[in-house]
Formats: structure tokens, C-alpha cells, sequence
């Protein structure tokens, strides 16, 4: 029997798990908190065929162990594709990976999908994880998956029909040692496409087209400024596609530019596959923005309550901080080691006052005073409920006032992950707040 070392407990390595055992191998789960130690699995590690690194989990002395021993060393992605790739009929993959917009563009890819009469599931860094979907089997006409750079770092064969880098932004710099390594990692969801599949690409991004001509897939171009040379783009309030309108913009219900970018690979995906434009416009006309994400949810007399707590990096969150000018923010996180310069300036020019949490909060703060931000402006509070009970006490509601959390940054600091961080948000803000009603 084949043995296999999975690397870490979570949502990727219970799934690699489930889908090696489906297939007859004999599993050992590695987790320092939550099964074998890395020490007791460096002992074991000679005898194993395959190891399974959760996207997770850095490069520690077992990884760097089975790197040695010649071990060969995949994430749960590859491992699922390969499974998958063994079925006579199997579904198309769409893969989505980029810095901004990724988990809105791949549920509105498979919500599209589904409206339009075909089987298709997501998977991959949203809800449950690409292996564990493969395990169940399921017949499905398409799989859609956003994968970010760690689920990138390990592929091999992995080879989707439709790819897309929706856009780059320096992120993940406690990670990697600088941009290029992140943008280059991004790039590997195209790198074992060839003619006959589709890579879409944004011509807006100048990282992106830095590194378009390596790929070998066709080529599908969109962009938010237009151009000859580009298969998507909005022109006098329409989404033009050959030089035919086929979206009114003014009709999206996910507004804004960001979103309309979004819009654009979506769009591309439809034409990609065939489906119907009207289908396609119905669908874009009455969709509903995403929970965590520029989300709007509750209104107590003038003041409107925004949770972005998807907004886990500067680029992100600057959007955000943009669309509600004269915002009271709440900001921080995890200190991923970016130049914070672009956030203070947004800040600066954006917000009336900053309420800061996490382990940023401090750095963030000296960054905001240096950058000439009042520092009366700015209050530091530690944590959520904190700066919730601080804003309850000091507005007034008959004023108009819009409070946004959008952290810029991730949330491992002090919670499981963005969307614990959001739903407590949502959960101490009718709290603090009790006279609202939902929107």
C-alpha cells in the first residue's frame, strides 16, 4: 500500500486526506496542534511515497526534509487535479487566482453557471477545499476554482481550461522575499496551459502584461480603459464584446469599479463557453453582492454600517476607503510586511477618523503621523469590540456618518479568518447599535 504525509489539519490537508484514503493509500496527518508532531514525522518521513503541504504551512524543517529525500512534494490542488484528470468525462475547470476580486468573480462565475441550466461547484481557497470535492465524486459539468498564490506554489500537471489573473498588488510580503516572487507565483495557475485552453488576462495590469508572453494558452484580453486590442471592455456605458453592447453597466447590480472589472472576466468566461447573452445579462442585472465584502447591512438612524472585512490587503482596501470618502475606518490586522505608504495616503485623503486593531496597529499608526495624518484622528483600541463600544459612545446618529471595516490586511492575528472577523463585526455592531434595522 502507498503511504502518503499530509501536512497540516485543516479544510486542504482533511481533504487531501479523504480523497488519498478514497484511492487506497495509508495516510499520516501531520499538525503541531491537532495530530503527529513535524518531529515525530521528520522520523517516519524515509518510508513515504507522496507528501500532501497545506497551502498554509510554511517551509519548515519537514518540508524541507522531503525536498531532500526526493519525496515528491504537491499541494492538495495538484493532487485533486490529478485525480480528476483520470475520469473518462470530467468536468471543464475555471481557475481564478489574482490579488483583488478573486471570491467575487468565481461565485458569480458559478452562480452564472448554475443559472444557466449546467452542474457546476467551487472549490479551492473558498468554502470547502478542490480534494474534497473530487472525493465526493459528484457529476458536474464545471468545477470553478479560486486558488490564491500559496495553493499555486507546488503545482506540477495542473493544467485548467479557462485561467484568469483578475489583477496584481504587492500582498503576502511576509511570505515571499519580494513582489516579483508573489506575481510570479500568481502566474503559475497558466503555466502548464497550451493552445486550445483559454488564459483571460488584464491589460490594465502592468504585472500581468510583464508576464504574458510567456503564456501558451489563447489569449483573452479585457481592460477598464478599452482598446482595439481587447475582447471585453465597457465603452459610453456598455460592455462592449465585438464591437457589440452586451451589458448596460447602469443595470449591474454589483456596482463599482472594482466590481465592474470583475464584470469584465465574468463576461469572458460566458462568451468562453457559450452561454447566453441574455442569460448572462439576466443574471448580472439581480445578483447579490457578496457577505464580507463592501457589504452593507445595517443602517441606524444616518449611519450606515459597512463590513469589507474581505478586505485583507492594501490594494483592497483602498477601494473601499475611496468609495465611502469621509468614512470613520477600522484598520489592522496582521503585519504582512507591505509598504503601508498607499494606505496612509488613502487614509489621509479619505478618512475622518481611524480606529486601530491588531498587530499592525502600532506600526500603522507611526506610518499615519510621519504620512501627516492628524493624531488626534487616530485611536487605538486593540481589538473589535473595543473600537465598536468606542464609536457607539462619541457619534452621534442624526449625523450622516458611514463606519467601515476594511483592515487591509489578514485576520489570523486575532481570529480564525476574515469571515470570523466579519460575522463578530456584524454581531457587535447590533450590539452596540440595537435600534437598527437590516438592509
Amino acid at each position: 500500500m502507498n503511504k502518503a504525509l499530509v501536512f497540516g489539519a485543516g479544510v486542504s490537508g482533511l481533504g487531501a486526506k479523504k480523497l488519498l484514503e478514497k484511492n487506497g493509500y495509508e495516510v499520516v496527518l501531520i499538525d503541531d496542534k491537532k495530530a503527529m508532531s513535524s518531529e515525530e514525522g521528520i522520523e517516519i518521513l524515509p518510508g513515504m511515497d507522496l507528501f500532501i503541504k497545506s497551502p498554509g504551512v510554511p517551509y519548515t524543517e519537514l518540508v524541507k526534509k522531503a525536498f531532500e529525500l526526493d519525496i515528491p512534494v504537491i499541494d492538495e490542488v495538484e493532487l485533486a487535479y490529478r485525480y480528476i484528470k483520470k475520469k473518462v468525462k470530467h468536468p471543464r475547470l475555471i481557475a481564478v487566482t489574482g490579488t483583488n476580486g478573486k471570491t467575487t468573480t468565481t461565485t458569480k462565475i458559478k452562480e452564472l453557471i448554475q443559472y444557466c441550466g449546467y452542474k457546476c461547484e467551487f472549490a479551492g481557497n473558498i468554502g470547502r477545499s478542490f480534494a474534497d470535492l473530487v472525493a465526493e465524486d459528484l457529476d458536474l459539468d464545471y468545477i470553478v476554482l479560486e486558488l490564491s498564490s500559496y495553493q499555486l506554489e507546488n503545482i506540477k500537471e495542473f493544467k485548467p481550461d479557462i485561467a484568469m489573473v483578475i489583477n496584481l498588488a504587492p500582498d503576502h510580503l511576509d511570505r515571499y522575499e519580494k513582489a516579483a516572487d508573489y506575481y510570479d507565483t500568481k502566474f503559475k495557475i497558466a503555466a502548464r496551459q497550451e493552445a486550445g485552453n483559454y488564459f483571460i488576462t488584464n491589460t490594465n495590469c502592468l504585472e500581468s502584461s510583464k508576464r504574458i508572453d510567456n503564456i501558451k494558452s489563447d489569449i483573452w484580453k479585457v481592460s477598464l480603459e478599452g482598446g482595439s486590442e481587447c475582447d471585453l471592455y465597457p465603452k459610453d456605458g456598455w460592455v462592449v464584446y465585438k464591437n457589440k453592447n452586451i451589458i448596460s453597466v447602469e443595470k449591474l447590480s454589483l456596482k463599482g469599479r472594482h466590481n465592474l472589472e470583475n464584470v469584465l472576466f465574468i463576461g469572458a468566461v460566458a462568451e468562453i463557453i457559450g452561454l447566453e447573452e441574455e442569460k448572462l445579462r439576466e443574471f448580472l442585472y439581480n445578483t447579490k453582492t457578496l457577505e464580507h465584502r463592501m457589504e452593507r447591512f445595517l443602517e441606524v438612524g444616518s449611519t450606515l454600517f459597512i463590513n469589507d472585512s474581505k478586505g485583507t490587503n492594501i490594494e483592497s482596501s483602498k477601494m473601499a476607503i475611496e468609495a465611502y470618502d469621509g468614512c470613520i475606518l477600522i484598520c489592522g490586522g496582521v503585519d504582512k510586511k507591505l509598504d503601508l505608504k498607499p494606505l496612509v495616503e488613502a487614509i489621509k485623503n479619505h478618512v475622518s477618523k481611524v480606529f486601530l486593531i491588531g498587530e499592525l496597529a502600532e506600526k500603522l499608526e507611526q506610518e499615519l503621523v510621519q504620512g501627516g495624518y492628524s493624531n488626534s484622528k487616530i485611536i487605538k483600541t486593540g481589538n473589535l469590540e473595543n473600537s465598536v463600544s468606542l464609536i457607539q459612545k462619541t457619534i452621534d446618529l442624526r449625523e450622516k456618518n458611514t463606519i467601515l471595516l476594511s483592515p487591509a490586511t489578514a485576520s489570523f492575528d486575532q481570529f480564525k479568518n476574515f469571515e470570523a472577523r466579519g460575522k463578530i463585526f456584524k454581531e457587535l455592531v447590533k450590539k452596540y447599535f440595537t435600534a437598527g434595522e437590516k438592509i
